[in-house]
């Protein structure tokens, strides 16, 4: 290896937007970064453009950038998720010594990390997934960071990666989260949980669009008054800057001119699959998903205009009152889809049996990240007054919240329904609210019929044990257990 007379204390390797921002945070943090990337000219584009704003070692090859690095030598990789990253770390295994540390801090999905820390354990190597949430304005001003993997490498990595997170009451955004791949299992139900709120607030504008008529300017004016209060968020936040925004083109609001096909990277997606398989209910985040998709079906939208749409009502005639009624409907949809996200940590930290407590995860995701929302401050709360919380809806301040819009909820679903207006982020939601409160569900008839053609067995609800009854006989029942 080549020898440097300058160690870093961190190497960066993959120098696009994200590796770039994360680099010179480092930088402006005092730490010495030693910078890879598989294209040198991007290298030297960042030492060029921002050169002067920290301590960096320019390395061209795998074996310069390692030799560059102190030790126990600590590299983060800002690739691609999938093939890309596992090249790379493999390119860096091969030349790294036991005790090093990898982090992989790319939107990996949690199960490809679990593998990958078993084979950098097996080599001597420290490995960690580390979530990095907040976009390219957070990579370089304060993300917020959730890093899995061995304990002891959090030792190291700590004290640096809490000094260039984002900073709230003066705690930092990052926490060590948990074994192996539980730092990019909690930033995909970040991820899927961002996907719910985009969706939500995507029904809210739709509402106030098309049931009331309001045009772009005047739906700003009531997100930037909807941020002041409850729901004051980033999301809601820069929902009101993007309505403002008017095309120099055209002269028209910018999102008017803008196709409505929205994009995905597949987070959302990991999450409903992993849900499934959890067998936990994430029915807003589920919808915000397929919403995307539907979507960006342009062929089969042009091919269904002027499908049957029945007999529509009229339009409110109260603006204030319905728009009222939407913010209200907005924050109890919020409410489910992070307690939907929630559920499903807890979840996944049992059946992997990480040990999570989701009142860390509220307090790192206060500053920095997509979601960041002054409400988390009350998810911290609830967790903190009870940790076996069953549902963030049982927390007092959530089901007194819920109580109070859930009228406003129920007025805004019917009335987009009559309208014609799709909600299904909210519609599901309100469904799995009264779901959950419901006294008896029509689950005892679909036991019983999959007892009927599968013999699967039923439970009483007079005495325990499992039942069969014999549909095809006598239709008498039997105690199977």
């Amino acid at each position: 290896m080549t020898s440097f007379s300058v160690t870093a204390q961190i190497g960066v390797t993959g120098l696009a937007v994200m590796g770039s921002n994360i680099a010179r945070n480092l930088a402006r943090h005092g730490y010495t970064v030693a910078l890879h990337n598989r294209s040198v000219a991007k290298t030297d584009a960042l030492l060029g453009a921002h050169g002067n704003e920290g301590a960096f070692v320019r390395t061209e090859t795998i074996e310069e950038f390692v030799g560059a690095l102190e030790k126990p030598r600590r590299v983060l990789i800002m690739v691609k998720a999938g093939e890309a990253t596992d090249a790379v770390i493999e390119d860096l295994a091969a030349v790294m010594e036991p005790g090093d540390i990898i982090i992989d801090g790319g939107n990996a999905l949690y199960t490809d990390t679990i593998r990958r820390e078993a084979a950098m354990t097996a080599r001597g190597l420290n490995f960690v997934g580390a979530g990095i949430s907040g976009g390219e304005e957070g990579a370089l001003n304060g993300p917020s960071i959730m890093p899995g993997g061995p304990k002891e490498s959090y030792e190291s990595l700590g004290p640096l990666l809490e000094s260039i997170s984002a900073k709230v009451d003066g705690v930092a955004c990052c926490t060590h989260i948990g074994p192996d791949g539980s730092g990019h299992f909690v930033k995909m139900v970040h991820n899927g949980i961002e996907y719910a709120d985009m969706q939500l607030i995507g029904e809210a504008y739709h509402l106030l669009r098309d049931a009331l008529g309001f045009d772009a300017g005047r739906i700003a004016e009531v997100f930037t008054d909807w941020n002041s209060g409850e729901l004051e968020s980033y999301l809601v936040e820069i929902t009101a800057e993007v309505l403002q925004q008017i095309d120099t083109t055209t002269g028209k609001p910018l999102v008017d001119v803008i196709v409505d096909a929205a994009e995905q990277k597949g987070t959302g997606r990991w999450t409903v699959k992993s849900a499934l398989d959890l067998g936990v209910p994430v029915t807003g985040i589920a919808e915000a998903v397929f919403a995307r998709a539907l979507s960006g079906s342009r062929a089969q939208r042009r091919a269904a205009d002027g499908l049957a749409s029945g007999m529509l009502a009229e339009n409110p005639t109260d603006a204030a009152q319905f728009t009222e009624d939407v913010r209200k409907a907005l924050y109890a949809s919020k409410i489910v889809a992070y307690a939907q996200g929630f559920d499903q940590i807890a979840a996944g930290s049992t059946e992997y049996g990480w040990g999570l407590y989701p009142g860390d995860l509220a307090t790192i995701w206060r500053g920095g990240c997509i979601i960041r929302a002054s409400f988390l401050d009350r998810i911290k709360e609830a967790y903190e007054g009870n940790p076996d919380l069953p549902s963030l809806i049982l927390a007092p301040y959530f089901r007194e919240a819920i109580a109070e819009a859930v009228d406003s909820w129920r007025r805004v679903v019917s009335t987009a329904v009559r309208l014609g207006i799709p909600v299904p982020a909210f519609a599901s939601s309100l469904s799995y609210y009264d779901a959950l409160r419901a006294e008896r569900l029509p689950a005892a008839l679909t036991q019983a019929q999959r007892d009927f053609f599968g013999a699967h067995t039923y439970e009483r609800t007079d005495r325990p044990g499992k039942f069969h009854t014999l549909w095809s006989g006598d239709r008498s029942e039997l105690r199977t257990e």
